[in-house]
This record gives C-alpha cells, structure tokens and sequence, in this order.
C-alpha cells in the first residue's frame, strides 16, 4: 500500500499530517503555515482561490467567498438552523432540498462537498510538494458525532478532490491517538474538541497500545463560531439602538463584525478586557459611523452562557453511556482553538477535577491522530489498535411510526446486527424498509437516512411471513441494510447514502469535468506563477540598479548597467502584452544580466581593497576601452532601444567570456 496521509477537514481552519520514519509530521502549505483556512472563494477574474488567498477577501468580496461550509455537509435544507445560515454569501435550497451555495462571479451554484473538495486538493498539493511523491489515499477525520449522512458527503468530498478514502476516523479519537501515541502506562481519556462549528466528547481507554472509545456525544451545531456569533450580535445591537442600522443586513459589515469577533475572543483568552475598533463601518445622515468599544472578559462570560449549558449536556450524556464517573478520569485532552477560553477552562475543571494535558497542540493534534491512523492502515504501526464506535442510534420504522433500535449509540464498531420482522396486512406482497438514525422514540423526529422495497413476498396471514433486516457498519461508520425474506429466500440491500448533497450521477459528472478541465487549470496556475515570478525579478533588478547608483555612481559598471536595463525593459514589454513564451527567454536574459552585474561589482570591491592593483586595472580598462572595437559600436549616441529585442531574435552577440571587460 502507498503513502496515506491524514486530514484534519476543520470548520475554520484545515491541517494535514503524514507518518515520516514512525513518527507523525504536521505538513506546512505553500505560504508557510502549518494550518490552512478553510475557506474557498472567486477572485473577481473568477480564479478559484483557496485557503489564505481566499481569506484575504472576505470583506471586500463576501458575496464570492465561502467559509464554514463544514456545517452544511450532508444536511438538508429543513436541518439548519438560523445561526448556520447567519452568513455573508447565499445560500439556498434547489428542487430536491439540497443545500447549495449561490457565486455571483461564476454564475454557478456549488454544492458544499464541491467547494470543500477544492481544500482537500489545496492539502494534497501542498504535501505532494513536500513529499516529492504522488499521494491518492487519506485518512479524514470528521466530528464524532456526524451522522451516517455527513459522513457520506464527507467522502464525496475527497472523492472530487481525487483521493481515495481509506478510513473516516473520529476527531476525538483522532487526538486521543495522537495523545497516547508514544505512552506506555493505561489512562481513561477525556477528549473535549471544541473546533470552530462543532462540538465533541469522547471517553476512551488506552492501555497497551489499544484505543478503545467507551463512549462519544456533541452537537454538531455548536462551536467557537456560535461565540464569535455573540460579540457579533452584541455590537450590532448596540449600533441598532444607537444609529437605527443593523449592520447584520450588510455582507462587508457583518464580515467585518464577524472578523473583529473572532479577533476580540482569541484576545479575551489571555487579556481581561480588549478594545474593538471599526472605522467607517456605515454612513449615517451625518456621515461616516464608526464602532469604537471595549469588551472584558465578564461581559463575554455573560453573552455566552447560555452556550456554556449546551456544552455541558453532552459531558454528562457521554459519561453516563460509559458507566464512568468523573473520578474515573485519568486524563483530559482538549481538542480545538476554542477551548483556550478561560470559560471552557473552568467547565470542564468542574466536570472533572484535574488539570487539562498541554502537551498537545489543540489546533494540530486531530491531524497527527490522523497520520498515526494512516501509519497503523499502510503497516507502519503495528502495536497500535482502535476500537471505535457509532454516534447515534439506528434502527427502522414500524407499525405506528415508532422506531426500533437495531444498533444503539456507542457500540463499537465494526458491527453486524439484524432482527426479524413481519407484515402488517394479509397478503402483503411487499415490505418498505425505512432506515432513521438519532435517539427519539417516533421516527419522524429522527433522520431519515434512506429507504428501499423488499417485493416478492409470497401472500399469507398478517404476522406470518418472516422478513430479516440487517444492519451492517464498517470501521469508517458507514452503514449498509440487507433485507431478506426467510420464505423465499429473496433478498435486497442498499448501501444508505441518500442524506449526501449530491447523488451519484452529479459527483460522477463534477469529476469529469474536473478531469477535463485539469490541463486547461494548470497551465493557468502555471502563468500566474510566471508572470508572479517576472514581477518579483523586475522589482529586485530596480533595487539592484539602484544601490549600485548610489554606491559607485552612473559609470560604475556602465556596461552591466545598461544590459540589466535593456533585459529589463524586454520583461516589462513581454508582460504587458502578455507574451509568455518571449517573456521566458526575457526572464532568463534579466537573470543572466544581473549575474553579470554582480560578479562587476564584486570584483569593483576587491579593486577598492587593493589600492595598487585598483589604478593599473583602471588604467588597463581605460586603455582596453579606448581601442577596443566595442567602446566605439556602445557610443551611447547610437544606441538602438530595440537592440536588445534584435540580438534576441536573431541571435544574441556572444561576449568574450576571456575578455577583461566581461569580469571586470
């Protein structure tokens, strides 16, 4: 088996981590940074930006800019609420209450498995570069507490991206791998992982390089952007009351509000007040409007109680499904940028009276967990073993709209359960098997994850034919549903992905279209990155030309001036017509003329410390210059601007590489 690397898919920010020599490595992107924001937009060229780039324009361009999409994977539209649409871009329903997302520049609606696979893709890149190898499998880590339909999405998102999936792995189990990694001695774990826009907790047992998951709960609705979400609503209320705008009906001004949130809460972590200051945020009838506070840490505490309670729930439901009690706990692993919050800080020192771990990174250890489980899939890591287990309760609908359990939450995983049914009505021909997942007695308050028809059923008494369902889930928590008549011995099954945004035929079609499409992306990823690089040369040949100005004057390196000159209009020219195969040959000439330019001067500072060697080459110069054929054909008089382009066509001049003048 290849290489397999693992993927952090966060709300806010991404990571991904690879297994190098037996130990789990974070991988830095292309600009640098260990994290990458998980956010995608459209330049207004219509360039598909990723990551920082797209960042970078969210308040000027909200409308084609998307982050936060994790929230709307696999869910339909009547599963939102209102603080996941609370957004500055559009989102909307299509005919089959699917959630999309509206880009003006492009003209296109985009399902959130689309968009999301454009930051899988970016991750790859950037770790085929830094591997030096190709990559097509992942491991891909999810909240515990998705359910079958997101779980689903979620792989769909990486299979448009053009990686294989090999497992989907829990966070919090992610980082209680990447915790106990390298520990030898048994622990009961606390994993608490408050990320950007969900929340989990998971109980687990480590003990002898086996990581055994007791019991997971969450809210995949709840995280540090429902805290942002406070300040924001905070400062746009008092703006309301104060100058009669609400600033949330504005995409650049919630935006910016939403930015200054995100800013005011990491500072609260470590300051007990922090000032906001946003100029020129509206205009009144008398002009520009401004918002100029200060917030402290107690009126933050306020804001956000109501979230501290919903984070208490699941702690409690996790550690009863367990059988644990809190003296139970041997150590707490926060997961998540958000629980740097004092507030979270003192909750969880209530539930359990340690002190948490901070020998992990919260914002990388998901993606190190991940790369761990890559490492135990490809047979890297053979001491390491994981049980894991399912979220929610599945089962199928019955007489009454009553739901029977098959499989109940947290039982480990993989797992195999069926039961035996009947029909309700003589002579029933057919059975439908309804599928649902979630914890409500009818199964209407669940959701449904798909159904099929079982048909051929020979005719008899109500209560007399025996149909058997079977539930089977993987190790990736995905679930398949056999039904078989006993009778007959008839039988039907389905693999449940009818929660995904998008269908079979859809994903199939976005892939090809990709794939035709790749050359075309490329060779425009690659002019960018041509013309980028002509640029940053221009600008250090006009500094270079500048500082030997001012060190040796006009006539220092007279010469190699003017060749760096002529190179340097020949760019600026081939750029502005957009000329990319001349401006290739240009490049190449500004680089060799500026190589020449520097070895002069080097050598002018070696004359300089010889003060005797310095005047015979000066006089050798003047002499070699007056009765040399060359210092007559560069009489600046006769100089030809198109000279450079001339011997570039027809074929440059070759300089005597022996001659004095050309080191000199």
């Amino acid at each position: 088996m290849g290489r397999i690397v693992g993927i952090d898919l966060g709300t806010t920010n991404s990571v991904i981590g690879v297994l190098e020599a037996g130990r789990p490595l974070v991988i830095s992107n292309s600009e640098g940074s260990r994290t990458t924001p998980s956010v995608i937009g459209y330049s207004k060229e219509s360039e598909l930006l990723v990551g920082q780039q797209a960042r970078r324009q969210l308040v000027l361009n909200p409308k084609n800019t998307f982050s936060n999409l994790k929230r709307f994977v696999g869910r339909t539209w009547e599963e939102l609420d209102e603080n996941s649409l609370n957004v500055a871009y559009t989102v909307r329903a299509n005919e089959e209450e699917c959630v999309r997302v509206t880009c003006p520049v492009t003209e296109r609606e985009y399902a959130p498995e689309e968009l999301i696979g454009s930051i899988i893709r970016k991750l790859i890149d950037d770790a085929e570069k830094h591997l030096e190898e190709s990559i097509e499998s992942a491991v891909v880590t999810v909240p515990a507490y998705f359910n079958d339909s997101q779980r689903q999405a979620t792989r769909d998102a990486a299979l448009l991206a053009g990686i294989r999936v090999e497992r989907i792995l829990n966070e919090p189990t992610a980082a209680a791998l990447a915790y106990g990694f390298d520990k030898k001695s048994a622990s009961k774990v606390l994993v608490f992982d408050l990320g950007g826009g969900t929340f989990d907790i998971s109980l687990l047992s480590i003990s002898n390089g086996v990581f055994d998951v007791k019991a997971t709960s969450g809210d995949t609705q709840l995280g540090g952007n429902d805290f942002d979400k406070k300040i924001v609503d905070w400062l746009a209320d008092e703006f309301l009351k104060e100058h009669n705008i609400d600033l949330r009906r504005d995409r650049q001004s919630l935006q910016r509000l939403s930015e200054a949130a995100e800013k005011a809460k990491q500072e609260l972590s470590g300051l007990s007040k922090t000032p906001i200051s946003l100029p020129f945020i509206s205009t009144g009838s008398n002009g520009p409007l401004h918002i100029e506070t200060v917030l402290d840490r107690r009126k933050f505490e306020y804001l956000c109680k109501d979230l501290i309670d919903r984070l208490l729930i699941p702690v409690e439901t996790a550690l009863n499904d367990s059988g644990w009690t809190a003296d139970d706990i041997n150590d707490v692993v926060l997961v998540g940028g958000s629980t740097r919050m004092p507030m979270v800080h003192q909750l969880i020192r209530t539930i359990v009276p340690i002190e948490p771990s901070q020998s992990v990174n919260p914002d990388e250890v998901v993606a190190v967990g991940a790369a761990v489980q890559a490492g135990i899939l490809s047979g890297e890591l053979r001491d390491l073993l994981l049980n894991d287990v399912t979220p929610l309760s599945l089962g199928l609908e019955t007489v009454g709209g009553l739901m029977k359990v098959l499989i109940p939450r947290n039982t480990p995983i993989p797992v195999r359960q069926a039961d035996v049914f009947s029909t309700s009505e003589a002579n029933q021909s057919s059975v439908e098997i309804n599928v649902w997942q979630g914890e409500r007695q009818l199964a209407n308050d669940n959701k449904s994850l798909g159904k099929f028809r079982l048909s051929g059923i020979p005719p008899a008494p109500r209560g007399v034919p025996q149909v058997q369902v079977a539930f089977d889930i993987d190790a990736n928590g995905l679930l398949q549903v056999s039904a078989t008549d006993r009778t007959t011995g008839r039988k039907q099954s389905v693999s449940i992905n009818g929660g995904s945004n998008l269908n079979e035929n859809e994903v199939n079609k976005l892939i090809k279209e990709a794939q035709e499409k790749a050359d075309f992306d490329r060779r425009k990823r690659a002019s960018i990155d041509q013309k980028n690089n002509a640029l940053t040369l221009i600008a250090q040949a006009e500094r270079r030309l500048r500082d030997v100005a001012l060190e040796f004057g006009p006539y220092g390196a007279e010469r190699q001036q003017r060749a760096v000159e002529v190179a340097l209009r020949d760019v600026q020219e081939f750029l502005e017509i957009n000329d990319l195969a001349e401006l290739d040959l240009a490049v190449s000439a500004l680089q060799e003329a500026l190589f020449g330019l520097n070895r002069r001067i080097s050598a002018e500072k070696r004359v300089d410390n010889n003060p005797i060697q310095g005047i015979k080459n000066t006089f050798g110069s003047l002499k070699d210059e007056l009765f040399s054929d060359d210092y007559w054909d560069d009489d600046p008089w006769d100089y030809n601007p198109n000279e450079g382009k001339r011997e570039r066509d027809y074929g440059r001049k070759e300089l005597d590489r022996w001659d004095n003048d050309y080191y000199n």
